[in-house]
């Protein structure tokens, strides 16, 4: 039996290194062959350069920016952030701003939000160079310059038209109904037909009063209506009431990498209003409902889908874990080393573009929009008037907690008296 002897003693050094075996060695080798292999391999060189600028390129410097506090004025906190916020989302919280300053009946000032976020709509779709980008590969959509939904959008048309009919310019409010017929119907691709009622309804109103013929406008009308249908135009009603009410749409992503754009229903009772004045009272239904036009286009439910980015990231990511596998099996081989190199580089650089493509849906949005909008045109005698608008549930249960009481005066000229209310409006002032 042979004897051990005491344990050597061994330095630090050589404790943390195993005894050098044939095989050791033989691993040693090898691996240092493989490692001057990559190093002078020029497929793997020229790989690993376009990584490196890929690298740099997917990069961006992050801006910092700092918006005050809020304050719980929707006002204030809505410039703050047009001030101070980053500039992609500044027709955001121009809708947002110009909304609410509707809601707190204070036309004048929401004039410049809507006037300021559709000047940019209509330059993004001329050119823009972050939205023109958002449509790239390694570009997140929430990055690009916001402009809204093409209900979102249709809706920034629909306000700013009811501000300058307010304005005593009917003429431009068609303007703008018909601006949004265009979004409605697919500005980009053309391929779907305006349905909103009160857009085709508004611009067959305008026209009749500025003395053309709305029939054509007023027919559409009726045809897109999906409930009750609207009222032949009256161009002598000289009192014109806007009101809508209920929660508008909420976006959502779903999908593997967040890809794919959906829109939440969300509940109200809401199912019409009614407005009283000089012993009248109007039943105002439901016209337009944004839920349905969020997720239709043309009528026809629609999902909304960055597919083409997702099947892209996916793709890559496949190709590249094949690449690697295989070229990590032919590099083991002593003929096969600079064709496995080459493989495993290329399918390092198609994780890299996997992991840098942004699929992800955009889904800031317009959070203080409506769902359903009605109308309501009156002949009124000239004079000062207290108004009530109500908000009816199922089978015309009132909601007295949302009643607005306005005073209303109707001019002596031929002037039309228009009027904005909501479910949201705050301030239950003079008119």
């Amino acid at each position: 039996m042979m004897r051990l002897g005491p344990p050597a003693v061994r330095s630090p050094a050589s404790a943390a290194t195993p005894a050098t075996t044939p095989v050791a060695a033989d691993v040693r080798r090898r691996s240092q062959t493989v490692l001057r292999k990559i190093r002078s391999a020029p497929t793997f060189a020229t790989s690993l350069a376009f990584l490196l600028t890929l690298t740099s390129l997917c990069g961006c410097a992050l801006t910092k920016y700092h918006v005050p506090p809020p304050t719980g004025d929707p006002l204030v906190d809505g410039q703050n952030a047009i001030d101070f916020g980053p500039p992609k989302d500044r027709v955001l919280w121009d809708y947002r701003t110009g909304l609410a300053a509707m809601h707190f009946f204070k036309s004048g000032a929401a004039v410049p939000y809507f006037e300021d976020a559709l000047t940019r709509v209509e330059g993004v779709f001329q050119y823009d160079r972050s939205a023109r980008q958002s449509r790239r590969m390694f570009s997140e959509e929430a990055k690009k310059t916001f402009i809204g939904e093409p209900y979102e959008r249709v809706m920034a048309y629909y306000y700013r038209g009811i501000l300058y009919w307010m304005n005593g310019e009917p003429d431009n409010a068609r303007a703008c109904f018909r601006s949004g017929q265009v979004h409605d119907s697919d500005t980009g691709e053309h391929q779907y037909a305006s349905d909103y009622v009160l857009l085709d309804y508004l611009d067959g109103l305008a026209t009749a009063k500025l003395g053309g013929d709305g029939s054509d406008a007023f027919k559409r009308a009726k045809e897109h209506a999906r409930g009750p249908s609207p009222p032949p135009l009256d161009p002598a009603a000289n009192l014109l009431v806007f009101v809508d009410f209920g929660p508008g749409p909420r976006k959502y992503a779903t999908g593997e990498y967040g890809e794919e754009l959906r829109f939440q229903e969300r509940p109200t009772d809401l199912r019409g209003a009614r407005i009283t004045i000089n012993g009248r009272t109007t039943v105002m239904p439901i016209y337009d409902d944004l839920y349905f036009q969020a997720t239709t286009r043309g009528g026809r439910v629609m999902d909304h889908i960055l597919g083409n980015k997702a099947v892209f990231k996916t793709a890559t990511s496949v190709a590249g874990d094949a690449a690697i596998i295989s070229g990590a099996i032919l590099a083991a081989g002593d003929h096969n080393t600079e064709v496995g190199l080459g493989l495993i580089a290329a399918g390092a650089l198609a994780k890299i573009i996997s992991a840098s493509t942004r699929p992800n849906a955009d889904t800031r949005m317009w959070d203080n929009l409506p769902r359903y909008l009605t109308f309501a045109s009156l002949r009124v005698p000239a004079g000062e008037y207290q108004a009530t608008v109500e908000f009816l549930g199922v089978g015309n249960v009132i909601y007295g907690n949302l009643t607005k009481r306005l005073t209303v005066r109707i001019p002596e000229s031929a002037a039309d008296r228009v009027i904005y209310v909501s479910d949201q409006s705050i301030i239950h002032n003079a008119l």
